[in-house]
């Protein structure tokens, strides 16, 4: 009975660091969030830390509404792109154990 549950504990303990290791992989991660077809990028890191803007030239002193929306749209993008890597990565990790349904991680 005692190995049993010293086999759950070192399963737990390397999940947790798995999970701790998974991470920091996804902090690091870069994504290019785009809107207008590319006129308007954002580099984001996988902290949601926006690290780059890039406004193509064509689009300055074009309409500032405009720009705005697509610099809206571009962060909503790479943002979204950092949701699906972070989902993608955690369904890695927890294939196999058996989890409730719409259950979240806590990060």
């Amino acid at each position: 009975m005692k190995s049993a549950l010293g086999n759950m504990l070192q399963q737990a303990q390397k999940m947790q660091e798995d999970f701790k290791r998974a991470q920091e992989e996804i902090a690091a991660l870069e994504v290019t969030g785009e809107a207008g077809g590319g006129l308007v990028t954002i580099v984001m890191t996988g902290k949601r830390e926006a690290r780059k803007v890039h406004i193509d030239p064509s689009l300055v002193g074009e309409d500032k509404d405009m720009l705005e929306d697509l610099v809206a749209a571009a962060i909503n993008d790479a943002v979204g792109k950092v949701a699906k890597l972070k989902k993608e990565k955690m369904a890695q990790l927890t294939a196999g154990i058996p989890l409730p349904p719409g259950f979240q991680m806590p990060f």
